[in-house]
C-alpha cells in the first residue's frame, strides 16, 4: 500500500554527495512523497535500517535489476533512486520486518562504497530538469490523454480505489500526475524505475501514457477472454441443466437417455480399437446423431447404421485347429467317395497348417446337383475348427444385394456378404456362395461384377459396402464357391477361382452312400429302428434302377423317405410290427417302377447308333437313328435340336457327300434320297458338340446298309475333312456307358489324358478306344462289310470282328 502526500515539494539544498545506508528494492520502486509499506527479510537490509534508526533515518532506496537475485552485486543495482525517511518498523510473524518509509528526493548512486555487512553508498540529489514547457499545449494534451487512459485503467480494473482515482483525475501538476500514477498503477518494475529515471517531465508524460496504453490493451484482452471463457461456462451449465431435465423427462416417459446412448456408442467404437479413419466416421455420425431429435427418422437411421457397424465382428477371429489325421477322418466319415476333392481340401489344410498367413484361396467345386458340395464345405469348416455361413446366390439380380444398398435409402441394409460376416460372428469364417452359376443381371446392375472385389485377394483387403461405408478386410475368409456348370459363369469371376470338379456317382457309391448314410438319418428322423423296419440291399439297388435316374443322391433320400413312411403308417396302424423291404415287395410300397435299366439292343441294326451326352444330373447314353428315304435330297432333323447338332449333321453330310467313293456310297444320293436323322425323346431339348461322329457313323450305316455294332457307344465332334474333336464330360458319358452295359467306347485322341480321372470300376468294364479320324469310328463301330475298304481294315476283317462282337449277347448291368 503507498500514498502520496498532497504538499509543496520543499526547496533542494545546492547538490552535494552524501554517503549513507542503502536499502535494495526487489519488485518495488518508490517515488519521491510516496509512502510506502514493505516487507524486509534479508541480513544487509535488516542492518542498514538498523544503522539508520540510531541516526536521522534517512536511507537511499535503490531497485535491483534482476527480482530472483537473492544477494546482488553492486553492479546488479540501478543508479537512480529515492532517499527516503523511516517513518516506524515494525517486527511481524517469521522473521521478517514490516517498514514504513516515505520518499523525500531522487538521487543518484555515484559509488557504492561498501557491501558488508550492509550497502552504502555515495548519493547526490538528481533534481528534474527546469522545464519551460510544463505550461504549454503538449504538456496540456499529454495530462488530459494520460487522464483518460488512467480512468480506463481504473475501468478494467474495478479493483482501484476510489480516491486514488479522484486523486489522478483532479490533478492539474504533470510532475505530481506521473509520479502518483506511476506508483499505483501495477506495471513492470523495468518501466517504473524508467519513468523514474526519465529527468525530463514531458517526456515522463509520454512513457507513462505509452504504459497505460500498452496495460489497457493487455487489460481488454484478458476481459474479452475471461467474458468468453463466462460465457462457455454458462453454456455448460445450460446445458448440462437441460440434459439433467432431459434425462429426467426420458426417464418418466420410459424411454432410454439420448445422452447414455451416445456415450454408449463412443464407448463401443473406442472399445474395438479400429482404424483411424473408420473410427472417425463413427464418431462422426454418433456426433451427429446427439444433435437430432431422438425421434427423428434421420436419428433412426444413423442408429440402425451404428447399430450393423459396431456388430460387425472387427476384432474377432477363430484359431485354426489343424489336425490332417482327425480331418481326414472326418470328410471319410461324412462323405463317401469324392477323393479327388477330399485330396484337394487336405492339401488346402496342410498348407494353412505351415503359412496360416496364406490369403486369396478361392476354390469353386462344380458338378451335378446332389453330389455334396454343399455339404463337404460344412465339414471343412469344422475340421478347420471356423465358422460356417452360407450364401445362396441363386436369382440374385440386383449387385445391391452383394455390396449394399446406401443408408440414405429407406429400407437399407448391408449387402450379402456383409451380413454373413455378421451372422457368423467371425471376421474369418468359411463362407459358401452357394450357386454361383445361376448369378443374373439386369438394369439394377450386375452381381456377378460385384463378386469379382470379394473374391480378388488383392482388393478384399479393404471391401467397401454402400452401406457401412467404411472398408473391412475380408482377405481371412475362405471363400468356397459351388457351381452345376461353368457356362454361365462370366470369364473374369471364373479366372479367380480354383475349379474342381465332382462327377456323377457311380451305381456304387450311390449304393454305399444310401446305405451307410442316408438310411441311418432317415430312420432316426422318423422314429424308426434297425428292429421295426428293414430295408435289404436289392431293395436299395432296386430305387437305383427303377425308381431314380440322377447324378447325386436327392432322389434316393426322397425315395428312401417315402418307403420309411410308409412303412410308419403299416406300424402304427397295427397291421406289422416289423417291415421288412426288398426288390421282390418295393412295388408294394412305391408302386411301378418308373424307370427301366438302360440296356443295349440285343442285335445289331442299320442307322442306330448309340452316342453319349453330358446333362447337369451326369451322363445320358443317347442313341441316334438315321434313315435313308427315296426323295428328291430332302434333309430332315427332328428330336428338339439345338443349332450346334444342327450344324454337326450338315458338316456329317457334306463330309460323306466328299467321300462318298470311300465308302462304296452311291455318288448321287443327296439328289436321289431324303435322309432324315433322328434323336429319340423329341420333347426333351438337345444340344452340345460331340454328335458329330455319331451322326455320321449313323448316315454311314445307313446309306450302305451296314449295321453298328450294339454294345460299342461313341462321342467327338467331326469337321468337314473327318478329324475327330475333343470333347468334355468324358467322365459323366463314360458312366452312362457303364450303366446301359456298353462294352466299347471311341473317344476322341485328344481326350485320352482324361481317361485318368475315369472311375476304377468303371475302366476296368469298358474298353476305350481313340480316335482321331473318322475312318477309325467306323472301323470300329460298323459291324458289316461295305463295300471298299474302310481306313486300313479290309472287308474281310470287318467280317470276322463283326461275327466275333456278335457272339457277346450279355446285356445285363455290371454289378
Amino acid at each position: 500500500m503507498s500514498e502520496f502526500q498532497d504538499k509543496k515539494i520543499p526547496e533542494l539544498p545546492e547538490p552535494q554527495q552524501d554517503k549513507m545506508p542503502m536499502l535494495v528494492l526487489r519488485g518495488l520502486v518508490l517515488f519521491p512523497q510516496m509512502v510506502l509499506h514493505f516487507d524486509v527479510g534479508r541480513d544487509k537490509s535488516i542492518l542498514a535500517l538498523n544503522q539508520v534508526m540510531s541516526g536521522d533515518r534517512k536511507i537511499f532506496l535503490v531497485a535491483q535489476k534482476n527480482i530472483r537475485d537473492d544477494d546482488p552485486r553492486a553492479d546488479a543495482l540501478y543508479k537512480v533512486g529515492v532517499v527516503a525517511q523511516v517513518k516506524q518498523i515494525v517486527k511481524s510473524q517469521g522473521g521478517t520486518w514490516r517498514v514504513l518509509v516515505e520518499g523525500m528526493y531522487r538521487a543518484k548512486l555515484l559509488e557504492v562504497v561498501g557491501e558488508t555487512p550492509y550497502f552504502e553508498g555515495v548519493v547526490v540529489p538528481f533534481p528534474l530538469k527546469n522545464s519551460r514547457n510544463l505550461k504549454s499545449a503538449m504538456c496540456d494534451a499529454l495530462m488530459r490523454t494520460i487522464k483518460d487512459l488512467f480512468e480506463e485503467y481504473c475501468y478494467l480494473t474495478p479493483r482501484m480505489p476510489r480516491e486514488l482515482v479522484v486523486n489522478a483525475l483532479v490533478s492539474e501538476d504533470p510532475i505530481h500526475l506521473a509520479e502518483y500514477i506511476a506508483g499505483n498503477m501495477q506495471m513492470e518494475v523495468e518501466d517504473k524505475q524508467a519513468i523514474l529515471s526519465q529527468s525530463d517531465p514531458l517526456k515522463r508524460l509520454e512513457l507513462l501514457a505509452n504504459v497505460l496504453e500498452s496495460e489497457n490493451e493487455i487489460l481488454s484482452l484478458e476481459a474479452d477472454i475471461q467474458e468468453k471463457v463466462k460465457g462457455q461456462i454458462d453454456k455448460n451449465q445450460r446445458e448440462y441443466y437441460l440434459r439433467e431435465q432431459l434425462k429426467a423427462i426420458s426417464g418418466e416417459l420410459g424411454e432410454d437417455d439420448p445422452q447414455e446412448e451416445n456415450q454408449d456408442y463412443s464407448e463401443k467404437i473406442k472399445k474395438l480399437k479400429l482404424e483411424e479413419e473408420t473410427a472417425q466416421k463413427l464418431l462422426k455420425e454418433v456426433d451427429k446423431l446427439s444433435r437430432l431429435p431422438s425421434n427423428s427418422n434421420e436419428a433412426g437411421v444413423i442408429r440402425g447404421y451404428l447399430d450393423t457397424v459396431l456388430d460387425l465382428p472387427w476384432n474377432k477371429k477363430t484359431v485354426d485347429k489343424i489336425d490332417l489325421k482327425k480331418a481326414k477322418a472326418l470328410l471319410d466319415k461324412e462323405h463317401y467317395g469324392m477323393v479327388k476333392v477330399k485330396e484337394r481340401m487336405l492339401e488346402l489344410l496342410a498348407v494353412r497348417k505351415l503359412a496360416p498367413e496364406i490369403k486369396g484361396q478361392i476354390i469353386c467345386l462344380v458338378g451335378p446337383p446332389g453330389v455334396g458340395k454343399t455339404s463337404i464345405a460344412r465339414s471343412i469348416a469344422k475340421s478347420l475348427g471356423r465358422k460356417y455361413v452360407r450364401l445362396s446366390l441363386g436369382g440374385v439380380r440386383d449387385e445391391s444385394d452383394i455390396r449394399g444398398h446406401r443408408k440414405t435409402y429407406i429400407g437399407s441394409m448391408p449387402g450379402r456378404i456383409i451380413n454373413a460376416v455378421k451372422l457368423s460372428g467371425s471376421s474369418n469364417p468359411l463362407m459358401l456362395l452357394d450357386e454361383v452359376d445361376k448369378l443374373g443381371s439386369d438394369y439394377r446392375g450386375d452381381p456377378s461384377a460385384a463378386l469379382l472385389e470379394v473374391l480378388d485377394s488383392e482388393q478384399n483387403h479393404a471391401f467397401r459396402d454402400h452401406f457401412i461405408e467404411v472398408p473391412f478386410d475380408l482377405s481371412d475368409v475362405l471363400f468356397i464357391a459351388t457351381a452345376n456348370t461353368l457356362d454361365t459363369i462370366p470369364a473374369p469371376l471364373l479366372d479367380r477361382m480354383e475349379i474342381i470338379h465332382l462327377s456323377s456317382y457311380t451305381r456304387e457309391e450311390k449304393f454305399q452312400i444310401g446305405r451307410t448314410y442316408l438310411l441311418p438319418k432317415q430312420m432316426k428322423r422318423h422314429g424308426l429302428t434297425a428292429a421295426k423296419v428293414k430295408v435289404s440291399d436289392d431293395a436299395i439297388y432296386a430305387l437305383l434302377d427303377n425308381y431314380t435316374r440322377e447324378a447325386g443322391v436327392r432322389n434316393l433320400e426322397r425315395e428312401l423317405a417315402s418307403l420309411l413312411r410308409k412303412a410308419a403308417k403299416r406300424i402304427v396302424a397295427g397291421e406289422t410290427k416289423k417291415v421288412v423291404i426288398t426288390n421282390d415287395n418295393i412295388v408294394e410300397f412305391l408302386g411301378p417302377r418308373k424307370f427301366k435299366p438302360e440296356q443295349i439292343q440285343s442285335y445289331d441294326e442299320v442307322g442306330l447308333v448309340n452316342g453319349l451326352a453330358w446333362t447337369t444330373v451326369g451322363g445320358e447314353m443317347l442313341q441316334v437313328e438315321a434313315a435313308v428315304l427315296d426323295g428328291n435330297g430332302k434333309i430332315e432333323l427332328t428330336g428338339s435340336l439345338g443349332d450346334v447338332m444342327k450344324e454337326s449333321a450338315h458338316a456329317a453330310i457334306s463330309y460323306i457327300r466328299a467321300h462318298w467313293d470311300k465308302y462304296g456310297l452311291e455318288h448321287d444320293f443327296y439328289k436321289t434320297r431324303d435322309v432324315h436323322i433322328h434323336v429319340p425323346e423329341g420333347a426333351v431339348p438337345k444340344d452340345g458338340p460331340s454328335a458329330g461322329v455319331t451322326i455320321c457313323t449313323a448316315l454311314v450305316s445307313a446309306l450302305s446298309g451296314v449295321p453298328v455294332h450294339r454294345d460299342v457307344a461313341m462321342t467327338g465332334e467331326i469337321t468337314l475333312r473327318g478329324r475327330v474333336l475333343p470333347i468334355g464330360g468324358l467322365k459323366e458319358k463314360s458312366m452312362a456307358a457303364y450303366r446301359a452295359g456298353i462294352k466299347t467306347v471311341v473317344i476322341p485322341a485328344e481326350n485320352e489324358p482324361d481317361l485318368a480321372e475315369i472311375d476304377p470300376v468303371v475302366r476296368e468294364h469298358i474298353d476305350f478306344i481313340t480316335a482321331d479320324k473318322i475312318d477309325s469310328v467306323l472301323n470300329i463301330a460298323l459291324a458289316g462289310k461295305l463295300r471298299q475298304s474302310v481306313g486300313q481294315l479290309t472287308l474281310d476283317d470287318i467280317a470276322v470282328e463283326s461275327s466275333e462282337k456278335a457272339t457277346q449277347t450279355n446285356t445285363s448291368i455290371p454289378q
